[in-house]
């Protein structure tokens, strides 16, 4: 459903000092929608911070060149004389990570600016919009209403936002509006050549390690329509990489001819399991996330399991094979 703007616009123009933030483990949406508004609201004479609660991932290095994107700790004393906060790519409590508490403590207007259906209450001003691909493109509209146009680093951002998002415009959520507002950003500027090679052909060698231990583990369930496969705490102590590394590494399960749900179990070095769905069209992969407390969208979702990797798989593959037999059914 379209976003009425005015109540953001009324809010930016209330204020100077405003704070953004994305996700932990932050994507390419989360980042490239924050990068892009941040640069317009800059432009308009706004002090602008940008904070995220979880390591910067290497990928997306080029997006934070200046150092901008600051580490948020807690108790957060250096943020405390923000007038706003604009969260952008998630709605959450849990995928907020410290930064929840400090903004739970913040007496200031706060908005949250996504296209995931699972929602909290933030106390904030909540502007959602499931039909859209990415936050990018409600980046973009911010931008717009504020009377803004991106600049050509705040285009490449925002396109970054939208192709990750859409898989690279391969996705059935890329659709005709996608590629016009593709086109937009890159009358703007956005460069989508050198994008695609930063962000796909500039693997370090322990992603790549890491790669391999995925690809090696992929097994099959419910007479192929599932594939599903793991990574290990010590995998990143093996391989030298990072849990940022393990981006994207979900669609090798999707990808397996048949298969209409891929499972990617990971362990998590302070403990639980964080599993990430994939679906092909048929399954509503939210449905089975909610289940265990996650949420997103319905051909890609999320949940995390205090429990050991074994029970995780166990309780999460069960799930799953129920939604299968619901399609079959």
């Amino acid at each position: 459903m379209p976003i009425s703007w005015e109540p953001f616009v009324e809010v930016i123009r209330r204020h100077r000092h405003i704070l953004l933030t994305t996700h932990v483990r932050p994507d390419g949406d989360g980042l490239g929608s924050m990068r892009g508004l941040a640069e317009t609201l800059e432009q308009q004479g706004k002090q602008v911070r940008m904070v995220v609660a979880s390591n910067y991932p290497a990928r997306y290095q080029f997006l934070n060149a200046d150092g901008r994107i600051e580490r948020f700790t807690l108790p957060g004393d250096s943020w405390q004389q923000t007038e706003a906060v604009v969260v952008m790519d998630t709605g959450t409590r849990n995928q907020l990570g410290d930064f929840a508490a400090f903004m739970d403590g913040l007496s200031v207007d706060k908005v949250v600016i996504d296209h995931h259906r699972t929602q909290d209450d933030l106390r904030a001003l909540t502007l959602v919009d499931t039909s859209a691909e990415a936050t990018g493109r409600l980046a973009y509209e911010a931008i717009r209403a504020l009377g803004g146009r991106p600049t050509p680093s705040a285009a490449d951002a925002l396109f970054t936002a939208l192709a990750m998002d859409t898989g690279w415009f391969r996705h059935s959520n890329a659709t005709p509006k996608t590629f016009a507002l593709a086109a937009e950003l890159v009358e703007a500027g956005a460069r989508p050549e050198i994008l695609y090679d930063l962000l796909f052909e500039q693997n370090s060698l322990p992603r790549l390690k890491l790669m391999g231990a995925v690809l090696e583990r992929i097994r099959t369930d419910c007479d192929g329509k599932v594939a599903y496969t793991e990574l290990r705490v010590q995998d990143y102590v093996a391989t030298g990489a990072l849990p940022s590394d393990s981006e994207d590494l979900v669609n090798f399960t999707r990808s397996v001819t048949g298969v209409e749900v891929g499972l990617f179990f990971m362990e998590q070095p302070r403990g639980g399991v964080k599993v990430s769905f994939r679906s092909r069209a048929r399954v509503d992969v939210e449905r089975v996330a909610k289940q265990f407390g996650g949420g997103g969208h319905r051909l890609a979702s999320g949940a995390t399991l205090e429990t050991s990797l074994d029970v995780a798989q166990e309780r999460v593959l069960a799930a799953v094979r129920d939604a299968v037999r619901e399609i079959n059914a």
